[in-house]
């Protein structure tokens, strides 16, 4: 049997109401999580947070530092717990991420957090990349509105097209309800 990792993307508080960037329905995603990184605890599997912190002060969010590049109060870390800091989109560009997997024997990851169309993507396909077999938890998972080409395109069209993207070739999407019932 594979021993998989939770990994949690960027579930900080700038995503959050009152936040620099909120997110569609992160309130939702972020309680999912918790409860996907409360069933990994209890059965004694490994968690491993993900904070990105931009490099400049004039970042339109998570500034360095800031309250807003802090995890969320729903998903922080226990102190076994790894966080990661990240600079890009991808979690495992120019990171300990994948020596941290290694050293702990991990050979499958269960991904969940924000921003779906960004970090939740990139590190999916660059995990898939890597060999890893990848499960992403949908509704773990928030985004927001985006616009393209003068065409404004709604944050469930967005979490759409990214998540059968994804379950096209490089991970399987599963809801928190089926994964926690498999």
């Amino acid at each position: 049997m594979a021993k998989q990792a939770l990994i949690v993307i960027d579930i900080q508080n700038d995503y959050f109401a009152g936040g620099k960037w909120p997110l569609v329905g992160v309130d939702a995603a972020a309680d999912n999580a918790a409860r996907l990184i409360q069933a990994f605890r209890q059965q004694g599997q490994a968690v491993v947070h993900i904070r990105h912190e931009f490099t400049s002060d004039s970042a339109p969010f998570f500034t360095p530092g800031s309250e807003g590049a802090r995890l969320h109060a729903k998903v922080l870390n226990r102190p076994d717990e790894p966080v990661v800091l990240k600079h890009f989109v991808n979690s495992f560009r120019e990171t300990s991420l994948q020596s941290i997997l290694q050293e702990q024997g991990i050979d499958a990851l269960v991904i969940v957090g924000n921003m779906s169309h960004m970090c939740v993507e990139g590190t999916a396909r660059a995990a898939a990349d890597l060999g890893y077999p990848v499960t992403v938890i949908h509704d773990a998972c928030a985004t927001l509105d985006l616009e393209f080409n003068g065409q404004q395109v709604a944050a469930a069209q967005v979490q759409g097209a990214v998540m059968s993207a994804l379950a096209f070739a490089y991970a399987s999407v599963l809801s928190t309800e089926a994964f926690l019932a498999a």
